[in-house]
């Protein structure tokens, strides 16, 4: 007899990604890395991408339409940006498999649901779902199967989604090393306001600030630029394709988040104009209790320089 494990058999037969940047191509690395699915197929808008995609062996098959890609997936995973979304469901629409699931990785949600809902077909299961996790970085190229590790995707079943659907998808993403939870899109789309979009807007306005202010030289900017400017300006290098999107599609959640923000700024000022070391010295340690908190959940390293090795220091 052999020692060997058993196979055990894949939780999609075929899963095809629309969209082949960071997100996909990491999800396809996972995937494979756990034998969690059969065949994978892809699909990107751009000729460029689709012949790099080809050249790195970023999917089994790299497809020429969305159509060619879906027929006969067991699970459509929309990665691409939220404006695209409502024209490549449509797109899709009449070459989904009855049993598929369609889901998607975008980071706002009732626009997605919004958008994509309507073109389902009668007995296709429509579950959107968002993975927070992410770097700086897009393409193809930019994908490692690593990405998901320990990070949550958030599930965000519709009104009468089928359990059955909402658990082969949990144990896919479960399956590439995520923490899985479920949430409604209301309430998915406020907390990322916090945790995301007014944080990303920030640092977009911070660097665009320091770009602004002309008795600061732009070669001063770069050479000078200690941890704090230098980490705004890895947020604000991210796709902005998709920030634009993710802005114009969580408008009242975002706007929400960034009033509170700007009634915190005033109060700063404030006890900065008048010297109320108090409130500051108060404010900083609440703060950097929360920051202890996301160490302990494991979502950051409390390692020096957070955990960057001598060769990332530039």
């Amino acid at each position: 007899m052999s020692g060997s494990a058993p196979q055990r058999a894949p939780v999609y037969g075929k899963v095809a990604l629309i969209g082949l940047g960071l997100i996909a191509s990491s999800l396809f690395w996972a995937m494979k890395r756990a034998n969690l699915v059969g065949t994978v197929t892809g699909y990107a808008r751009s000729q460029e991408t689709r012949d790099t995609a080809r050249e790195i062996g970023l999917c089994d098959e790299v497809c020429d339409s969305a159509a060619a890609a879906c027929e006969g997936a067991d699970l459509i995973v929309l990665c691409v940006p939220i404006g695209a979304m409502e024209s490549v469901a449509q797109e899709i629409a009449p070459y989904l498999k009855k049993g598929a699931t369609v889901t998607d990785v975008g980071s706002v949600k009732r626009a997605v649901i919004d958008a994509v809902g309507p073109h389902i077909p009668e007995g296709v299961h429509f579950i959107p779902g968002h993975p927070l996790a992410g770097t700086e970085h897009s393409g193809p190229r930019s994908g490692f199967a690593e990405l998901f590790d320990n990070r949550w995707c958030l599930l965000v079943p519709v009104e009468n989604s089928d359990a059955a659907a909402i658990a082969q998808l949990r144990a896919l993403w479960e399956g590439v090393g995520s923490n899985v939870e479920e949430m409604d899109a209301e309430h998915h789309d406020l907390v990322l306001a916090v945790t995301s979009h007014a944080p990303h807007l920030i640092a977009y306005t911070m660097v665009g600030v320091a770009d602004d202010l002309r008795r600061v030289t732009d070669s001063e900017v770069i050479k000078y630029s200690a941890a704090g400017f230098r980490d705004f300006t890895r947020i604000a290098a991210s796709d902005p394709t998709m920030w634009r999107d993710v802005f114009l599609n969580n408008k009242e959640a975002t706007l929400e988040i960034l009033g509170r923000f700007t009634e915190e700024l005033f109060a700063l000022q404030r006890a900065i104009r008048t010297g109320d070391g108090d409130h500051l010295f108060d404010y900083f340690t609440h703060t950097r209790a929360i920051r202890r908190g996301i160490i302990e959940a494991g979502q950051d390293t409390d390692a020096p320089n957070f955990g960057r090795g001598k060769k990332d220091v530039k």
